[in-house]
């Protein structure tokens, strides 16, 4: 185990309010691609696709990349989130924050989970309001998914143009404020606003977990570079 890892356990196991910050690779080891990587979806810009004008004006396109690139049902719970949730359930761990939408955290176990990209699990009727479960949307036989009374069905995810929701963000500030230890993984911390929330965090320990450098590595107290279900296996032999 090396030092940095060594020093990191040793915060967990003396800190009872701890919060994890979380990213795209947070999810990798479970078959998730990170689309921001070297070779990754987003060099190929789907912005346009992904955003809420271009959703609003070409529904059909927008359904066949989503369901293409965004949903994966066979993906689950990696070591990373499944001892998140142990932290949680061990009461060390206040809440997890994260920027990914495939709702892993809560299949393993994790309830405070603040999603700030929203969740594929979750959609909505944009006329009456109506939820649908993801099952339920891929149910839909139609490319653009269609309530009962005949709206299209969103998926509740952030997209390009539109804001983060106000409460989430509210609750997510709040865990930072208060936060003693604010362990952040798997994530380069380049998109912002969501990146710039660590920014609320004024605790004794910023723990940094990325293959990649990352615009705050300077502010860190503990810096590895290691992959996070790796890193927490480590930690929790």
């Amino acid at each position: 185990m090396n030092s940095e890892i060594e020093k990191l356990k040793n915060i967990i196991l003396n800190s009872n309010n701890i919060v994890f910050f979380g990213g795209a690779g947070v999810s990798t080891e479970s078959g998730i691609p990170d689309f921001r990587s070297a070779d990754g979806l987003y060099q190929n810009n789907p912005e346009t696709i992904l955003s809420h004008s271009f959703f609003l004006k070409n529904p059909e396109i927008f359904f066949e990349f989503y369901k293409k690139n965004l949903i994966f049902t066979e993906a689950k719970p990696n070591a990373a989130h499944n001892i998140l949730a142990k932290m949680e359930k061990d009461k060390k761990l206040k809440g997890i924050i994260t920027q990914n939408i495939d709702a892993l955290h809560q299949k393993a176990g994790s309830s405070n989970v603040f999603e700030l990209h929203g969740s594929i699990s979750r959609n909505f009727c944009m006329k009456c309001r109506k939820y649908y479960s993801l099952d339920d949307l891929l149910d839909i036989k139609t490319l653009v998914p269609l309530c009962s009374c005949g709206g299209i069905i969103k998926p509740d995810v952030v997209l390009y143009e539109e804001e983060l929701d106000y409460d989430v963000i509210n609750g997510a500030v709040k865990l930072l404020k208060n936060a003693d230890v604010l362990i952040v993984g798997g994530t380069s911390l380049m998109v912002n606003p969501a990146a710039s929330l660590i920014n609320y965090f004024s605790g004794s320990c910023l723990a940094l977990i990325n293959i990649s450098s990352t615009p705050y590595d300077s502010q860190a107290d503990i810096i590895i570079r290691e992959k996070i279900g790796e890193t927490f296996t480590e930690i929790y032999k």
